[in-house]
């Protein structure tokens, strides 16, 4: 019995990483550690409490690396509980790649900020189609939710639409933001300054047909 046990749950562990079960919500983040997730400079700045990811200090950016899809994302939905404490900023990026140090030059960022100084609100798609509205408080949690499908990008906060883009062929971004464009890559979670204190949970992925 005790056998049976254990290859059922291998079984199901492999179908979860299977690239070819597209249609179920698998978990990037197990609760309880950062396993299958990598940060360079200013660790520290990221921490485990109460079964969330807590972003707190210097300028560092999490980064997906575990085995779901070989943290290659393209055309996917992600969706992770957050919170903010009064006066926070950080961010989810997509289409990423590790990086050692400040702020990711590949793919685009999904702002979490919803009272701090900075205008760009919860939900945008930083400096591309921006959020000036606030759906949601500080101190409570929401969803946050991102579906890419080719060129076709939406966000969602607690199943509210606040941004809905299209990127035009061949864009040319300006200097410094070349690397603001769909192609594919893994996530990563942003820790902005030590004046932010951002929390993330239940962090899953749907994967996409191409």
């Amino acid at each position: 019995m005790k056998k049976l046990f254990i290859a059922a749950a291998a079984f199901v562990l492999l179908s979860s990483l299977n690239p070819a079960n597209k249609k179920q919500w698998i978990s990037l983040f197990d609760g309880k550690s950062l396993e299958g997730w990598k940060v360079g400079d200013n660790a520290n700045t990221f921490s485990i409490q109460d079964g969330a990811i807590v972003a707190n200090g210097n300028v560092a950016h999490l980064f997906y690396d575990g085995p779901v899809q070989q943290h290659l994302f393209k055309n996917f939905e992600f969706k992770a509980e957050v919170m903010t404490r009064p006066g926070s900023n950080s961010g989810i990026y997509f289409h990423t790649t590790y990086q050692q140090s400040s702020w990711p030059q590949k793919g685009y960022e999904v702002q979490v900020n919803n009272s701090q100084s900075d205008w760009r609100r919860t939900g945008s798609l930083y400096a591309v189609q921006d959020v000036k509205e606030v759906y949601v408080k500080d101190n409570e949690w929401f969803t946050e939710y991102i579906q890419v499908k080719g060129k076709h990008l939406v966000i969602k906060i607690n199943d509210k639409t606040v941004v809905d883009y299209t990127e035009p062929e061949n864009i040319q971004r300006p200097k410094g933001m070349e690397g603001r464009v769909l192609s594919s890559g893994t996530f990563a979670l942003q820790g902005h300054d030590p004046g932010s204190k951002v929390y993330f949970k239940n962090i899953k992925v749907r994967v996409l047909p191409d």
